[in-house]
């Protein structure tokens, strides 16, 4: 009995001597970051916005990917909507409504005609709410349209990134 005990004491200091070395040779790293992230291949160039919500998805785009005038072009075409999420009838004038907005992504291969272009679509929400003030509520809705615009390009880089990293 004494000798089983010595050696599962013997046993377990052995594996965490070998063991703490070798793992701490390993990292972890994210994978939409690092070398594939910042890689040069995957500059854009943008054309000039048409509303805000393009504005913020191309200056997302532009700090993840850099600016090029000579990469492929990408074009965004943007979309919002606005729904009320519960319809009550109470005395309290506030009210919770979601913004949805709708980014189509085209990136075109300047370098190479025949290439179809790549298109991406995504969606993204936010929720705001309104009350009895008319300022309040557009400004609330101008917040959440652009909270939504940047999850938006959030998930077209990532998409991106899958796409043309492959």
């Amino acid at each position: 009995m004494l000798w089983s005990k010595r050696l599962q004491i013997l046993s377990f200091s052995a594996i965490v001597l070998v063991g703490t070395p070798l793992l701490a040779a390993c990292t972890l790293t994210p994978v939409y970051s690092g070398r594939l992230a910042e890689n040069a291949n995957l500059e854009l160039s943008f054309p000039p916005p048409t509303s805000r919500l393009d504005q913020v998805i191309y200056q997302e785009l532009a700090l993840r990917f850099g600016k090029s005038p000579t990469a492929p072009l990408a074009t965004v075409q943007t979309s919002a909507s606005s729904t009320t999420l519960v319809d009550t009838v109470t005395a309290n004038p506030n009210k919770t409504y979601e913004v949805t907005v709708t980014a189509t992504l085209t990136i075109e291969q300047n370098h190479d005609p025949k290439a179809k272009p790549l298109v991406l679509t995504r969606r993204a929400t936010a929720n705001y709410q309104t009350g009895a003030q008319i300022l309040n509520d557009q400004s609330a809705y101008t917040e959440a349209s652009e909270r939504a615009a940047k999850s938006a390009a959030e998930s077209l880089r990532l998409a991106i990134l899958a796409t043309l990293t492959r």
